[in-house]
């Protein structure tokens, strides 16, 4: 019989080979299901009870582990058992009647339409490094993409004569999506003279490129991000995501129909989106309690 650590590797591999999820969702499964095999001692994961995992949620949360966090942890328990009755390792799921902890869901943070305009103006465009920092951000608020999706674009998903971008997501999700005009212009111009000069003839077919002839990372870019936000003086709250969160209200509160921006941020499901109009009404209430003479 297979120990807990290589049920856990397989059902790893069977999520991957399943699901195309991403590498972090992969780690970040595994590392909920160790966390929770060292808490059991000498009992394996298929001896588990609905009183082990209650009694290890307890204990995370005199940790002080926040709901959120064991909601997720209890969220990879499930699917994992899940699968574990489906390949007849376990006869019964343990995880089946405990009610997940309760939690709100924040609003994503966004940056207002001029903070927007501070970030994407603060790249000095006439060196090469500034012209692909412009692209980028100007890539990404037009787009909605992920960061992860950004650095990743390869040349065969960009086509220029029509200004639209092959991406593929989330499950190996494919969505097509129209660049802009503004974003068009700044992507050609890194594309004809700041590209080139990053790789000095050097083959690489990753779209952004360092000066070390490289894909960028995520981390690294998101380190641009934050660059340029204290350049503009920008003190809004910023995340990896700040500009597709701003893309997707923006476009809110410009009339475009909720559907559209689902399409456009690649979301399989329509609630995940729904999550902008939110925001978008509490600009709506801010703006009427500030300039509405009873407000």
């Amino acid at each position: 019989m297979a120990t807990s650590l290589q049920l856990i590797d397989v059902f790893i591999d069977a999520l991957w080979v399943e699901n195309g999820l991403s590498k972090n969702t992969l780690n970040a499964y595994a590392s909920d299901l160790r966390i929770f095999n060292k808490s059991l001692g000498k009992k394996t994961l298929v001896e588990v009870d609905k009183l082990d995992i209650s009694e290890f949620l307890a204990q995370r949360y005199d940790e002080g582990i926040s709901a959120r966090s064991s909601a997720r942890i209890l969220s990879s328990l499930r699917r994992f058992y899940t699968y574990l009755v489906r390949e007849k390792q376990v006869d019964n799921d343990p995880t089946a009647l405990i009610e997940p902890p309760r939690i709100g869901k924040p609003l994503p943070h966004s940056l207002s339409e001029k903070d927007v305009d501070l970030l994407l103006n603060a790249p000095e465009t006439s060196s090469v490094l500034g012209a692909r920092d412009k692209a980028m951000l100007e890539m990404l608020y037009a787009t909605g993409l992920r960061v992860s999706e950004l650095v990743n674009l390869t040349l065969s998903q960009v086509n220029l004569r029509q200004g639209v971008l092959r991406v593929t997501g989330k499950g190996n999700k494919e969505r097509l999506m129209p660049i802009g005009e503004e974003a068009l212009f700044y992507l050609e111009r890194y594309m004809q003279d700041s590209r080139p000069a990053l790789l000095s003839q050097r083959p690489c077919d990753v779209v952004f490129v360092t000066n070390r002839v490289a894909g960028m990372t995520r981390q690294a870019f998101w380190h641009i991000i934050k660059r340029y936000a204290k350049k503009a003086e920008i003190s809004a709250h910023l995340s990896p995501h700040t500009l597709r969160h701003a893309f997707a209200t923006h476009l809110l509160n410009h009339g475009a129909d909720l559907r559209v921006v689902q399409l456009l941020l690649g979301h399989s499901d329509l609630s995940t989106t729904q999550i902008y109009t939110h925001i978008a009404n509490e600009r709506l209430k801010e703006l009427h309690s500030k300039f509405h003479p009873r407000g």
